[in-house]
């Protein structure tokens, strides 16, 4: 049997598979039935900077203290702090449930209060913490650079009150997402996860409104993260995971030869259910079997563009090529 153990921010995983952060993980027994699957390790749900900001203003509204004109901002403060309890609590139970990694995510879009959160998201045993940092470069008056900053903001404030690695999903909308990638492994992160796949409208063309587009990905969305990984592997000093569009075996192989430490997988397992993790699990091993591979740590990389005498490959000559019809 091939060896499909791995290691990710330093955490030992039987497997690259890991289910990224879904519904599918919100209470216990889903992470019990992802881990029975297969998973390598789990990455619960998102909690979200706005489900604080609610939990806060409840607080606000409950809580009367006449002539301390200092209140508001004291119980703001204390909000934030303690959090929605249910999500400490859901990381206590799924690590008493399974013996597998259990990875926290917090999905943000400022650098307030997120620090001292993540200081009780380690203390409940999270395993490591995935920022989902989702900062969507709309608006026209920030420049690149102020963008970015936000980026690594987030991530120094909360890695100087934690000690758990740090993983950080980000989105491609950058304008050099090399030199980012780059700045935040400079800056201590454990992994990129490569990449957010935001939240997809569309327009009601009858009722004149918008409503959701299609919310899961589909496997040609693959195309990008395989393309970022391969261009990184072995140029920044921190583990690459790949996400969006990984459906089958043949998705996840593609990504670990491109260079990716692990996969994640979410809108397979809405489609096809929990079990298929064991399934792509088996395609992977059967291609390991007919390549003669015994080891995951044997196939990781091996078609990136470090690893490749014809770098120019990834790059502009394909596309080149693609254009003026050059075969």
């Amino acid at each position: 049997m091939p060896n499909l153990a791995t290691t990710y921010m330093g955490l030992t995983l039987r497997n690259p598979i890991v289910v990224a952060s879904c519904s599918l993980v919100n209470n216990s027994e889903g992470v019990r039935r992802c881990a029975e699957a297969g998973a390598g390790a789990v990455v619960l749900k998102s909690l979200f900077e706005e489900q604080m900001k609610a939990e806060t203003v409840e607080m606000e509204q409950n809580i009367w203290l006449p002539g301390h004109p200092e209140a508001f901002e004291y119980v703001s403060k204390m909000g934030m702090a303690v959090g929605p309890r249910e999500y400490l609590q859901l990381i206590k139970e799924a690590k008493k449930t399974v013996s597998i990694p259990i990875i926290a995510s917090l999905n943000c879009i400022s650098p307030k209060w997120w620090a001292d959160y993540a200081k009780q998201i380690e203390a409940a045993g999270a395993d490591a913490l995935e920022l989902n940092i989702s900062v969507m470069p709309s608006d026209p008056s920030r420049t690149s650079a102020e963008v970015e900053q936000t980026y690594f903001r987030i991530l120094e404030e909360v890695k100087a009150r934690v000690d758990i690695p740090i993983a950080v999903k980000l989105g491609s909308h950058f304008s050099s997402l090399a030199k980012v990638a780059q700045e935040l492994c400079r800056r201590g992160v454990s992994a990129l996860v490569l990449f957010n796949r935001f939240y997809q409208l569309d327009i009601d063309i009858e009722k004149l409104e918008l409503i959701p587009g299609y919310r899961l990905s589909s496997p040609h969305e693959m195309s990008l993260p395989l393309r970022w990984i391969a261009l990184l592997a072995g140029q920044v000093d921190c583990d690459l995971v790949a996400s969006t569009g990984v459906h089958d075996g043949a998705g996840a192989i593609k990504q670990l030869l491109a260079g990716a430490t692990a996969v994640q997988l979410c809108s397979t397992l809405y489609l096809n259910g929990v079990k298929h993790i064991g399934h792509i699990l088996e395609e992977i091993e059967t291609w390991m079997r007919k390549h003669d591979f015994d080891s995951i740590d044997q196939i990781r990389g091996r078609l990136s563009q470090m690893q490749s005498d014809n770098p120019e490959l990834y790059e502009r000559l394909q596309y080149i090529k693609a254009l003026v019809g050059i075969e």
